[in-house]
């Protein structure tokens, strides 16, 4: 097994790691906080806009059985990306379309799949290419939320 993993932001993270859970070759998946200014932000912190960070999706997959070109494929298929700071009825920049690479390949990849993408696409594409920081690990309760409540 060769372990990668893949951080993402499409809108509320609920939702999101349980579209990624259910795919062949995710290993594990973790919400979370990532791509703001704030230490060991809170969900409330989060909400309030004063952190900077996005809700986003750890994911850990195999990449002997998924590539991370197609952990992006469906990242673009589980949101709109055209979307600015918000995702349906979730307004704010915490829900903001994200990619955030762990290398110089991850970013490539990112960025190519983008310019492809968007040629399918009549509205432009917001999602930001960043370098990852810090992830920060929501609450518990956040965890598997859909999941717990199924």
């Amino acid at each position: 097994m060769k372990k990668s993993k893949a951080l993402l932001g499409a809108g509320c993270f609920w939702g999101i790691e349980e579209f990624f859970r259910k795919i062949s070759g995710v290993l594990d998946t973790k919400v979370g906080y990532s791509g703001g200014n704030s230490i060991n932000p809170t969900y409330k912190d989060v909400c309030a806009n004063k952190t900077g960070h996005a809700e986003v999706v750890q994911i850990e997959f195999d990449l002997n059985e998924i590539s991370y070109d197609k952990i992006i494929e469906y990242f673009w298929l589980c949101h709109d990306p055209t979307q600015f700071n918000k995702q349906g009825f979730d307004i704010g920049t915490q829900y903001r379309s994200a990619i955030f690479f762990f290398s110089e390949e991850q970013k490539k990849i990112a960025e190519e799949s983008k310019k492809n993408f968007q040629k399918k696409l009549s509205n432009n594409i917001v999602t930001e290419i960043k370098k990852a920081n810090t992830f920060y690990l929501a609450e518990e309760h956040h965890q598997r939320y859909i999941q717990k409540k199924l």
